[in-house]
């Protein structure tokens, strides 16, 4: 197992199958535009690898906010549907915590769909609380 974070196009292209497990309305060359953009804005990938493969990765990025300070948030966390409950999104989150405290973060902040019951699992096994609701308007 190798926890990487992907810099290639080819190396992104590895973490689209896991991607596309939780946005679906992507396409592989949208999804490295769209990755590309939001890394001019701070976002970066990590990636677990196993035996050449990427069963799951995360989107993060750092932000400080008058109401939590500087915190690590998490954009997209997604395992591959038949790599799930074998640790890997687990093993991703320790990661990303530890990576958090690395960097002086006041703490690990992500949204969550109310229908991600296995996800909202892991997140309160992890420690993470469910502080607030997560309101948009589309426009």
């Amino acid at each position: 197992m190798t926890v990487f974070h992907p810099t290639s196009d080819a190396e992104l292209a590895s973490c689209f199958p896991a991607f596309l497990a939780l946005r679906p309305h992507l396409d592989l060359e949208g999804f490295l535009q769209q990755v590309r953009r939001q890394q001019a804005q701070g976002y970066r990938i990590v990636a677990k690898q196993v035996d050449g493969l990427v069963p799951s990765a995360a989107g993060y990025r750092f932000a400080e906010f008058l109401a939590w300070g500087k915190v690590l948030y998490i954009d997209d966390l997604t395992t591959l549907e038949p790599a799930r409950g074998q640790g890997h999104g687990g093993a991703l989150l320790d990661w990303l915590i530890a990576h958090a405290r690395e960097q002086g973060c006041n703490a690990v902040h992500l949204d969550s769909g109310y229908q991600r019951h296995a996800a909202h699992r892991l997140y309160l096994h992890k420690g993470f609380v469910l502080s607030s609701h997560h309101l948009a308007l589309p426009l």
